[in-house]
């Protein structure tokens, strides 16, 4: 199905039956991705008494309660509310839904005992004013990270550097296949989130950072219409399902 995009007064033509689906759904058993040192999500039938939700054990219908933590579990899309004092909701902060994208590849560097992304590595691909979201797809992509328990990996992250330069290109939206932006033990700092939200001096309240996404290595590098859907959760993060459809 194809359709035409009306967007800050431009059209975009894209193909509704071939969109790309770049978010890791959530399970409840080890083969979810896992970070923050928390033990696997639960998925599981409600218990009262002799009733059990479920249909196998005799329930007329499945009735599962679910625990999880965005930040820790899947892919999930995050304020600024994240790192303030004030409480800030994403279901508050993000109001529209389409935008502009381009999906990058990037290697990251060895420094130390890190591994970085840097800023000259994101302005060889990303020009001021060209899009509203970034969405980084590191390299080597191996599936397993759909499924990777990444606490004391010390994941790969983005320099403070190179997120400025994100926010200062005009990038609202910055989604990345990594738990996330900032180095995995950075004694609180969060210097890439700061940056990329010019918090707290200037604070961008209507930016986002999506978190643990995963873009299969057939979907190529380029210009995209992204759709961010995002749960209706009054938290500052929430479970979100991003969606690309290529520009034609």
């Amino acid at each position: 199905m194809k359709a035409q995009i009306n967007h800050n007064n431009k059209t975009y033509n894209i193909d509704l039956s071939h969109p790309f689906d770049i978010s890791i759904s959530l399970r409840g058993d080890n083969k979810n991705p896992v970070a923050w040192y928390l033990e696997a999500p639960k998925i599981q039938p409600v218990r009262q008494g002799d009733f059990v939700g479920k249909v196998s054990e005799g329930a007329s219908t499945n009735f599962n309660n679910i625990q999880f933590n965005p930040h820790a579990h899947g892919t999930h899309t995050e304020c600024v509310g994240h790192i303030t004092r004030e409480f800030h909701s994403i279901n508050e902060v993000l109001k529209t839904f389409f935008f502009t994208a381009k999906l990058i590849s990037i290697e990251p560097i060895k420094k130390g005992e890190d591994q970085v992304i840097t800023e000259e590595q994101v302005r060889s691909k990303i020009q001021k004013g060209e899009v509203e979201a970034v969405v980084i797809r590191t390299l080597p992509n191996y599936i397993e990270k759909r499924s990777r328990h990444y606490s004391h990996t010390n994941w790969p992250y983005l320099e403070e550097s190179a997120a400025r330069y994100l926010r200062v290109c005009g990038v609202k939206h910055l989604l990345i296949d990594l738990p996330s932006i900032d180095r995995e033990k950075d004694e609180g700092k969060l210097l890439a989130h700061k940056a990329f939200w010019d918090h707290p001096k200037n604070t961008r309240m209507d930016a986002t950072i999506t978190e643990m996404i995963y873009v299969p290595n057939k979907v190529e590098d380029g210009d995209y219409i992204l759709d961010l859907q995002v749960a209706s959760f009054e938290n500052d993060a929430a479970p979100s399902r991003p969606v690309l459809y290529k520009l034609e």
